[in-house]
Order: C-alpha cells, then structure tokens, then sequence
C-alpha cells in the first residue's frame, strides 16, 4: 500500500499541510487529504503562525488548500500511515467521534502514526499516547502529561520516534518529521 491519509481542517498551520503533503507526493505515495463534512474539491483555509517576540505566535490567514479526497468514503484498509497537521485545526478535530476512531484504527493495526504540533491534541482525546514517549508544541505539554504521555523536551527542530508513532512539535522540524516517518512507513528513497 502506498497510500497516506491525512487529517486536517481549518485553520491548520500553513506549512503543517503544504509541506508535508508536497513532500510525500514527491517521494511516490498517494495523499488522502480529507476534513470533516467536507468533499473531494472543497477548500480548507490555513493559517501562518510567526514568532515575533509576543508571549504566543501571531496568526495570519494563509493559503486556501484543496482537499482531494473525501471525508465520509474513507476506507481505513487503503492506507499504509496517518498524518495529522498542527495549528488551529485539532482543537475541533478532537471533537470528532469519527475522527478518534480513525486514529484509534491506525494504533490497533500498529500503523505509522505522524503527528506534528498540536495534532497531537488528537492524539491525546484519542486516548492513545498512555504509555508513549512523544513531543508536540510545548503548549500542549500539559495535555499529554494528563493524557498518560511521557513529554519530550527537545528543540524546535527535533522529532521523537516512539514504535509506530513519529511526533514534532512544529513545522521547523520537517526534515527528521518526515524522514522519521518515510523510516517507519518502510520507504526506500534512492537519489
């Protein structure tokens, strides 16, 4: 299988879904990318996050990203790994029942599992990270402590592999994100 389904909604930090996206497309899988009670064509706004010395990141609207798959036709058995995008987005997502149940679907099966910034906020309503060493947005610390997680402390840059689950905590981290994953995913990438 080298199909990937990826989670997103509004509001996910830009780069969070445009990255990623771009990159597992350009090494050869295919990207479900799909939201909540929205349809193959239907657009989802994103939103930049900046540091600009404030006690939080700013936020700024972003681009409009197409979904190309859609929600309510996902079948779980296509797919060899999920990711989840950060930003805004999972605070909503977590609401989901659906949406837990994907998640849950991928850690019963020991599927590779990528979430990145707040995505692993998904994670935790999941009920999925007891037991795990993980990382995300320091901000988000205090939800995977509560949630049975054993926090990560590391550099923006960093991501953390614990079995099938690969998190960040943000998009500064892209290269070893993704890489970690394309690892666990069985990837062979040849230059």
């Amino acid at each position: 299988m080298k199909k990937i389904l990826f989670l997103t909604g509004d509001f996910t930090e830009d780069y969070e879904i445009m990255v990623p996206f771009q990159m597992l497309r350009m090494v050869g899988y295919e990207v479900h990318t799909v939201s909540p009670n929205k349809k193959k064509g239907d657009t989802i706004k994103t939103a930049i996050h900046d540091d600009e010395g404030d006690a939080i990141f700013s936020e700024k609207p972003g681009h409009k990203f197409v979904l190309n798959y859609t929600f309510d036709q996902i079948n779980l058995s296509d797919y060899s790994g999920l990711i989840l995008s950060g930003g805004r987005a999972p605070e909503h997502l977590r609401l989901n029942e659906r949406v837990l149940e994907i998640v849950k679907y991928f850690f019963t099966k020991e599927l590779p599992v990528a979430a990145i910034c707040h995505g692993i906020q998904i994670l935790t309503a999941a009920d999925v990270v007891r037991g795990r060493k993980l990382t995300a947005f320091p901000t988000v610390k205090p939800e995977v402590t509560m949630a049975g997680g054993a926090y990560q402390e590391m550099e923006a840059d960093g991501a953390y592999v614990d079995g099938n689950l690969v998190t960040a905590p943000g998009w500064d981290a892209h290269p070893k994100f993704i890489s970690a994953f394309l690892k666990l995913l069985g990837a062979k990438i040849e230059i």
